[in-house]
């Protein structure tokens, strides 16, 4: 049997990244799983190879030598995607661009507040280093320890922070991009104003890697608070839930910066897969809310403001009772119950995750009419509704009935919850997609919601600036 030829593009892979930096089948003890399988573990792929570049150059080097060859390109940060944004297709025929090697932070800039950070460095690293120099990188998410910033940037990232500091395009100054031929646009301004034309980074922020390659970016630093108090109530209904929120803003301004809501099924998954967490108030109560107050004068004053707040709204009925973390540690763990539920839903199965965005105002209704379709048209299913209600973005997701087979669940029904929970979703005005991004699992239900106009406007900008459409095809736009 005749030994089959080396693959022309993967010796010249090898040439710009070296040899350890190119990963492939070829050899059978490398595992290439950690990249070809997503963060749920229910889609995989085959790469034909897994390329590690070190620096901006190298990523140029590999776009341009895919682009001659004309072979798609992946681009990969931390692999913690909920949407199949950066998964190889089964073809085997798709390079898997690997960032993680690209994790330096560059450069502090106290008086600019700013920070220039590579796309591979994991957010909590960037956390630490602004804390470090004494200021507050305030982006945060449950998957902040492996995440880098580079995804985040692609798919604009929320988390636990957007109602006071916005989701991560809010917080980016300056990009450096590599643009589908290959070619560097060094973006890195650290400027709050510039109006010299198209806002290019606007349109790499969120574009999943489909309009070019984050290699690093600028982003916003901020003071640390001088105190930070958490506080977990009950409250009687989502109405309740929407009613506090409002005097939340009223009361704290700029210092309201978390405000999440759980419901009672959610929590219960936490206090079963999780005991030791021991969540408070859950059993009396339908929701819990998690807010966070940050103050800019003393701990003092940030208490003095929070039982203000949930006298009044104990007053008004809108709480039925609730607890102030006394410390950091107790903030930590309240937030760390919050930040559960996700895994405490893969203790109990697969389920079918969405995460939508709501008119903050119509979310009660959504919820109410949401719940008894989906109990109405599939009985027996769990609902675990969560999420970050300051900024109207609902996690609501879909449990198998209890003792079922959850797998088989999923396969039988996904299709069929999501076009329900989606129909929803646009007749309350809201997106199908609010801080995951579109990926490949949604790429076929977006031309059913999104507005036609748009989405040739979009097709307009991916042929303009990715003719080839060799960077991440099928994402986005099918």
């Amino acid at each position: 049997m005749s030994t089959p030829l080396p693959h022309p593009l993967l010796e010249e892979l090898r040439q710009i990244c070296g040899a350890a930096n190119v990963l492939t089948h070829e050899d059978p003890a490398t595992d290439l799983s950690p990249w070809e399988q997503d963060w749920r573990k229910r889609v995989s792929g085959r790469a034909l190879a897994v390329v590690r570049p070190s620096d901006t150059a190298q990523v140029a080097a590999v776009v341009k030598a895919c682009a001659a060859h004309q072979t798609p390109i992946v681009p990969q940060g931390g692999n913690t995607g909920l949407v199949v944004g950066g998964i190889p297709d089964n073809s085997g025929q798709q390079i898997v661009l690997s960032l993680t090697r690209m994790n330096a932070v560059r450069a502090i800039d106290p008086a600019n507040l700013t920070i220039t950070v590579e796309a591979g460095c994991v957010l909590q690293n960037l956390q630490t280093a602004a804390e470090q120099a004494g200021f507050l990188f305030p982006l945060s998410l449950g998957a902040e320890g492996s995440c880098t910033i580079g995804g985040n940037l692609g798919t604009n990232a929320g988390g636990t922070q957007v109602v006071r500091y916005g989701n991560t395009r809010e917080l980016c100054l300056g990009l450096e991009v590599v643009t589908a031929q290959g070619e560097i646009w060094h973006g890195l301004t650290g400027l709050r104003k510039d109006n010299t034309g198209y806002d290019l980074r606007n349109l790499m922020i969120g574009s999943e890697g489909t309009l070019g390659i984050i290699t690093a970016a600028t982003m916003k630093l901020y003071p640390q608070p001088a105190a930070q108090l958490t506080a977990w109530a009950a409250v009687p209904s989502m109405e309740a839930a929407v009613q506090l929120l409002g005097l939340a803003h009223q009361r704290l301004g700029p210092g309201l910066t978390g405000f999440e809501v759980m419901g009672q099924f959610a929590l219960s998954l936490v206090d079963k897969h999780y005991p030791h967490l021991r969540v408070p108030l859950w059993q009396e109560t339908p929701w819990c809310v998690l807010l966070e107050n940050s103050d800019s004068e003393s701990e003092q004053h940030a208490r003095t403001q929070f039982e203000a707040l949930l006298e009044t709204a104990m007053e008004q009925g809108w709480v039925s009772d609730a607890v102030v973390a006394e410390n950091l540690t107790q903030a930590k763990g309240l937030w760390h119950i919050r930040e559960s539920i996700t895994l405490a839903q893969v203790q109990e199965g697969q389920n079918i995750k969405h995460d939508i965005s709501i008119p903050v105002s119509r979310i009660p209704a959504f919820v109410a009419e949401t719940d008894a379709l989906l109990e109405r048209e599939v009985p027996g299913v769990r609902l675990v509704d969560f999420g970050h209600l300051g900024d109207g973005n609902l996690h609501y997701n879909v449990q198998a009935p209890e003792a079922s087979d959850s797998k088989a669940f999923v396969i039988a029904f996904e299709d069929k919850i999501n076009t329900l929970v989606f129909d929803q979703v646009k007749r309350f005005g809201g997106s199908i997609s609010a801080e995951h991004g579109v990926g490949a699992q949604k790429v076929n239900k977006l031309p059913l919601y999104k507005d036609p106009t748009a989405l040739a406007m979009m097709r307009s900008v991916k042929q303009a600036l990715d003719p080839q459409n060799i960077l991440n095809p099928g994402r986005v736009l099918s």
